[in-house]
């Protein structure tokens, strides 16, 4: 029941998020539209509570147990992001809106943008190793916990991870190529260009 659950709760994010954002932008309808997307978070509610009554019904915590304290904690941190970058091309697909801001890819601002991936992970492991906690101290029996601190383990080196990629970004930050220039430069460039030239000479 608990990994059917983990299927229906991540299909219906994404037919949730589809919903929403077609009665927002494509019905014109953004009230709606919003009160949709908020039902996103009864997804993880239903999913934990299930989890919780599973185990309190007698079920051994074994890998499904852990796979659904992992699948809140990403949830949770990661999905009003996930919201936010699809609704940022949606709109820009469907309704005019401006196009997504592309990646940096150089310097500090990729540095900056290295850390706070890394944040927003960290974040989602450090829920999914708490939810995985309070389990272990639900069913109370060592014994029958192992496979959650076998996931609370497996979000150590999610977080370890994380922490290295951020860290080299620091170390070594990747250098942009002779002659690059970030979105918008050269018209910037042009635009300094003309003010050093000055008005044109009336005729």
């Amino acid at each position: 029941m608990i990994v059917a659950l983990i299927v229906i709760c991540e299909v219906g994010f994404w037919v949730l998020l589809a919903i929403g954002l077609s009665l927002r932008y494509l019905a014109k309808l953004p009230r709606t539209g919003a009160a949709v997307l908020l039902l996103e978070p009864v997804l993880e509610l239903v999913l934990m509570v299930a989890t919780a009554v599973d185990l309190k019904n007698g079920a051994q915590a074994d890998i499904k147990h852990g796979l659904a304290a992992v699948y809140i904690g990403f949830s949770v941190a990661l999905g009003h992001r996930t919201i936010k970058w699809v609704d940022v091309r949606f709109a820009h697909r469907f309704a005019g809106g401006p196009p997504p801001v592309p990646v940096p890819k150089y310097g500090r601002e990729r540095t900056v943008f290295e850390w706070q991936s890394a944040g927003r992970w960290i974040l989602a492991a450090l829920i999914a190793i708490g939810l995985l906690q309070l389990a272990a101290w639900y069913v109370g029996d060592p014994a029958q916990t192992t496979s959650l601190h076998d996931w609370q383990t497996k979000m150590l080196f999610v977080i370890g991870i994380n922490l290295v990629i951020a860290v080299s970004y620091t170390i070594w930050p990747k250098k942009a190529p002779a002659g690059h220039l970030p979105p918008g430069g050269a018209e910037d460039r042009d635009r300094a260009g003309a003010g050093r030239q000055g008005p044109p000479a009336s005729q």
